[in-house]
């Protein structure tokens, strides 16, 4: 018994509070100096089961607090990610591609061929910055607001210099402009029966817009003033054929979640 006694004293002797993390079998006689002893500042006694075993409860108790805080601390800054700093850069070129786009009556080689370096530089952001936030899961509240807003400042811009310098017909700019606004209005109205996804023939719309009003931005001449006519022609297809599309598509969800909804109903009164 006395040897008993000793073992207790020295499972509190352990200063440097190995202790405390440990647990001794002696917690009748040193559970109190053992707690003391636990620089971690876990009591002896909470943290230990029958056995001298950690309980696991405490670690996992203090891992999520942990856990939250790194996790609040990514959220909040996950707003300055670099799919967010592309999208921002692609709305700062707006005034800047519109101000060159203009200089000097807006009809200067030069100038224009700058103007077209700042609406390539947009494009080119837009196609990376949706991939890298989808990629590397940088999908943030700003980014799903400020992305499309981006796509359509740049594109808006272009198209009404592009007219009002007369180098294109009004009517295409309104055809392009009002199907772009009339689909996100239609999103909006049908959002709570569910989204309507992007199509491969809105992707390829999106590609042939770019690509025409880049060569309408540039000064060109002879063939390729022909070819990008064809090219304008192609886009703005594209853009009322995808644009009826997206009305088919946004009337069959409607009737799909009024259906969905009715038949809830119907099971809720049974």
């Amino acid at each position: 018994m006395g040897s008993s006694g000793s073992s207790g004293s020295s499972g509190s002797s352990g200063s440097s509070g190995s202790v405390g993390a440990s647990g001794s079998l002696g917690s009748t006689g040193s559970s109190g100096s053992s707690g003391s002893t636990g620089s971690s500042g876990s009591p002896g006694s909470s943290g230990v089961e029958a056995g001298g075993v950690v309980d696991p409860s405490d670690a996992a108790v203090k891992a999520p607090r942990g856990g939250k805080l790194a996790a609040a601390a990514v959220n909040q800054a996950s707003v300055w990610n670099i799919a967010n700093l592309l999208t921002m850069l692609r709305l700062i070129l707006v005034p800047g591609f519109v101000a060159l786009m203009l200089a000097d009556g807006g009809y200067d080689p030069a100038w224009r061929s700058l103007a077209w370096a700042a609406f390539a530089i947009a494009m080119i952001t837009d196609l990376f910055d949706g991939h890298l936030a989808r990629r590397y899961n940088l999908v943030t509240d700003f980014g799903k607001i400020a992305d499309p807003i981006a796509d359509k400042a740049i594109m808006g811009a272009a198209l009404i210099c592009l007219s009002s310098l007369g180098d294109l017909p009004w009517w295409v700019t309104i055809v392009i402009l009002g199907r772009e606004l009339g689909v996100t209005l239609l999103r909006f109205i049908v959002i709570r029966y569910g989204v309507i996804p992007a199509s491969r023939g809105g992707k390829l719309k999106t590609l042939t817009q770019g690509v025409a009003v880049g060569m309408y931005v540039l000064a060109l001449t002879g063939w390729l003033a022909t070819l990008r006519w064809w090219v304008m022609a192609a886009a703005v297809v594209l853009t009322v054929v995808t644009g009826l599309d997206y009305v088919r598509q946004a009337i069959v969800l409607r009737r799909q979640g009024i259906a969905e909804r009715q038949a809830a109903s119907e099971e809720t009164q049974a």
